[in-house]
């Protein structure tokens, strides 16, 4: 089944509901936004001449448009690419070269970043809302292509081990089956219900775009294109049965805004991307009630792997309450999660090892990696990289993640890129980065170094290659690395060392 059937739908069945708002406008009907999406499908298979399975790159902000974007990529038949708007124009140009995207839409504001990087492999950049796109939207309307459950859709890419995005293949059917968890296990929604989108659309946010049509729901989308604690709470209170999804540190600034607000007018808070504090989770109950909603995931199975549901975190009287509220919560009712030994083996309740998954929502695997694709699939299960333990009423609780991995502001950043980078500039001999713990952000780059470079340099050469979140924000100066037997350096020793030395003077710190 194609994604795109359920926007048809809803344009035929209730082409009068409102289906996209901008700030406190209602800016599409259902009937409206099917037809936009249509006539781009023809633009699309048209004059840009994308074939069936092609990918088109989608590089934006938070707009309105991204919608009629993805589901005339969906009506085409083709495939949908959603790239990170915070990331460097080196990495928008790795992402399409590797995706072999020949059409990429892109936000006014970051064409210009793209075009010094656009593989020769793109054929069309077009600026979202402008003259060459209005254009498109006079094409014929094209009806929805007859894709299975197993083609392709949606072209996840998140970072490997390596540094390297990877691009996990998300399919028609694994979107779907994604959705319907969402609305059976999640969030329930009726018509007429509100989807925020403070988040990035290109990643959390605008996977649950699909549920919401399915259920001729309204897709807001906040006129700073961001997430701004004050503009999200006075739109929620202007649309009411509102609903977000949110990293933990965008809970804490929603906590924090002292705002005058009637929680009454918030449906949910869908929190995850990252590590939620229990006295953090707690002052956002003692706010918003009720309303709060775990999920974890990752890119590879979107959104679901473990819920831990509204009626648990707010159940005071629960003797194990604090102890939940430290859990990612129990399996989604399609999952099979298992805590597993390096072989593989499933263990016993209680016992330590790494999180491993199987389901409709599991990626086929990822874009042109059939090694990557090997490591992590095996005999049919997911394997996450994150480690943690099954209690006996099957609540996961997370021990540690991908080995190194640094999750800062629901955002991953692999420590290797960033010090592939740094071991450019010729004063820097070594460099070790690791993720320091931040009550904000839930964890700020750090990097170790070897050498004589300022700081200033530093800065400025992550700048010009990498995205800005990924810069380190302190530089601590070694004279060497702790390293094995094998003279690989051991982040764990590195991790410690640097927790004890917090309350120490830091050499050469970087705001």
């Amino acid at each position: 089944m194609n994604l795109a059937l359920w926007l048809a739908r809803a344009g035929r069945e209730s082409p009068d509901a409102p289906a996209v708002g901008f700030g406190t406008a209602t800016l599409l009907t259902y009937g409206a936004l099917a037809e936009r999406a249509a006539r781009l499908a023809g633009a699309l298979r048209g004059p840009l001449q994308v074939p069936v399975g092609g990918r088109v790159a989608v590089i934006a902000k938070n707009v309105p448009e991204y919608l009629e974007i993805l589901y005339g990529i969906w009506l085409a038949g083709a495939v949908a690419v959603p790239v990170n708007a915070k990331l460097h124009g080196s990495e928008f140009g790795y992402i399409l070269e590797h995706s072999g995207a020949t059409v990429a839409f892109a936000s006014k504001d970051l064409d210009a970043a793209l075009a010094p990087f656009a593989p020769d492999s793109l054929r069309h950049v077009l600026p979202i809302g402008g003259a060459a796109y209005q254009q498109l939207l006079r094409a014929e309307p094209l009806a929805v292509h007859p894709s299975t459950d197993d083609d392709l859709a949606w072209l996840f890419y998140t970072s490997g081990t390596t540094g390297r995005p990877k691009g996990a293949l998300l399919s028609h059917g694994n979107l779907a089956a994604m959705s319907y968890a969402y609305a059976s296990e999640v969030d329930p929604i009726a018509p007429g219900d509100v989807l925020y989108h403070g988040a990035p659309m290109s990643h959390g946010s605008g996977l649950y775009i699909m549920a919401h049509v399915m259920r001729r729901a309204i897709n807001v989308v906040p006129e700073s294109g961001a997430f701004e604690p004050d503009e999200m709470l006075a739109l929620a209170a202007h649309w009411g049965r509102t609903s977000l999804f949110a990293a933990p540190t965008m809970v804490k600034r929603l906590v924090a805004s002292g705002v005058a607000f009637d929680p009454a007018r918030l449906r949910s808070i869908v929190y995850g991307g990252g590590p939620m504090y229990v006295e953090d989770t707690i002052a956002a109950l003692d706010v918003f009630g009720d309303r709060l909603v775990q999920i974890y995931g990752q890119g590879e199975t979107p959104m679901t792997i473990t819920t831990l549901g509204r009626e648990d975190i707010a159940n005071r009287a629960d003797p194990r309450w604090r102890e939940k509220l430290g859990s990612v919560g129990r399996p989604f009712a399609m999952i099979d999660v298992a805590v597993a030994d390096g072989d593989g083996t499933p263990l016993p309740a209680g016992e330590v090892g790494e999180v491993i998954c199987r389901g409709p929502t599991v990626m086929s695997g990822y874009w042109n990696d059939p090694a990557a694709t090997a490591k992590a699939l095996k005999d049919g299960w997911l394997h996450t990289g994150d480690v943690g333990v099954l209690d006996e009423a099957g609540y996961l609780t997370l021990k540690d993640r991908s080995k190194d991995l640094i999750i800062s502001g629901g955002t991953n950043i692999y420590p290797r890129e960033v010090e592939e980078v740094l071991l450019t500039h010729p004063q820097v001999q070594e460099v070790s980065v690791i993720g320091r713990p931040d009550p904000e952000w839930g964890e700020v780059v750090v990097a170790y170094v070897v050498g004589t470079a300022p700081p200033e340099p530093l800065d400025a050469l992550c700048l010009s290659r990498i995205a800005r979140f990924k810069r380190p924000k302190h530089y601590v100066y070694v004279e060497a690395l702790p390293k094995n037997n094998y003279g690989k350096v051991v982040k764990t020793e590195l991790r410690d060392r640097d927790a004890k030395s917090l309350t120490e003077p830091q050499g050469g710190a970087s705001a």
